[in-house]
């Protein structure tokens, strides 16, 4: 399951990293897996410091920390 979840944060990493703020319900969809590994991608990658929370008409949105967006488009160029 460590690798399922490590594979997920990779992808909510990349949809991030092109969509920009995104909410939270609407991001398993967007990377077509289950809500339950995402959430558990979310929180890794949320102890690495590479995204942030913020709440925006009673959703709660996604995104990027600048450090990560950074990186993000120094390695997709």
């Amino acid at each position: 399951m460590i690798k399922e979840i490590s594979s997920t944060a990779g992808k909510v990493w990349e949809t991030l990293g092109k969509r920009g703020e995104v909410s939270i319900t609407q991001l398993p969809r967007a990377v077509k897996e289950k809500s339950a590994i995402v959430y558990q991608s979310l929180g890794w990658l949320a102890r690495e410091n590479k995204i942030e929370y913020k709440s925006n008409g009673g959703k709660t949105m996604v995104s990027l920390t600048g450090a990560e967006k950074s990186s993000y488009e120094h390695i997709k160029g």
